[in-house]
């Protein structure tokens, strides 16, 4: 690990961490990009990359894994591996209410309203949509899940969790109650592993999630299970 945000680094790829409530990309908002972070510390001369984009999408309020490509091979490359889902990935999220069941595997089809930027669970149209849950520990008041990603589409977890009565905290936009106070959800990529196409070598990579007292004692409760 380089640091708290920036997780693994080669001449092919840079993975960070994003902070919740930070966007991938500059949007006309403005506001600091994960993209304008990486972007000024290779232009501080660490390690230049005169192309540099995102392989994959993470929502805005959600925090985690980002895998940027460093040249246009590497990205050509990399977003192959993750539309054959030959990259493994994990996330935390902790639910205001339980999902029926301990763990199960749930696949729906999904569509997408583009001026809503909100995803929807439909009957037999869209996009499979596709994830795998377990419940891993529970406080009074809420569930900590793991989720393994199988497909990946737009706001997948998101809309897939409230199809089954599981709102993620703070996810006003697909029926959390509440919001939380900084706009973020409580919705972490943890996890993103994958055989590296241009080394041949098994890359692992872990992010912490971010320092609030829920995401601390979902830690301390899967620490102790």
């Amino acid at each position: 690990m380089i640091n708290e945000t920036f997780l693994y680094e080669d001449e092919y790829i840079c993975i960070l961490n994003k902070p919740p409530c930070m966007n991938v990309l500059p949007d006309k908002t403005g506001d600091p990009s994960l993209k304008d972070l990486l972007t000024g510390r290779l232009a501080a001369g660490i390690s230049p990359a005169p192309f540099l984009e995102p392989v994959h999408r993470l929502d805005r309020p959600a925090s985690g894994i980002v895998l940027f490509a460093k040249t246009p091979a590497a990205a050509e490359q990399f977003g192959l591996l993750f539309r054959e889902r030959k990259i493994k990935k994990i996330y935390w999220a902790i639910t205001v209410d339980s999902p029926p069941k301990q763990t199960d595997t749930l696949i729906h089809f999904i569509d997408t309203n583009k001026s809503k930027n909100k995803s929807y669970v439909a009957e037999s149209t869209g996009k499979k949509a596709e994830l795998n849950y377990t419940v891993i520990g529970k406080s009074d008041r809420y569930t900590f899940l793991e989720i393994r990603l199988v497909t990946g589409r737009h706001h997948q977890i998101r809309t897939q969790l409230a199809a089954i009565g599981a709102m993620i905290k703070g996810d006003i936009k697909y029926g959390a109650r509440r919001k939380n106070h900084d706009r973020s959800i409580h919705l972490h990529a943890r996890l993103l592993e994958f055989c590296h196409p241009s080394t041949g070598t098994i890359v692992k990579i872990t992010a912490a999630p971010p320092k609030d007292v829920l995401w601390q004692l979902m830690e301390k409760t899967i620490l102790h299970a």
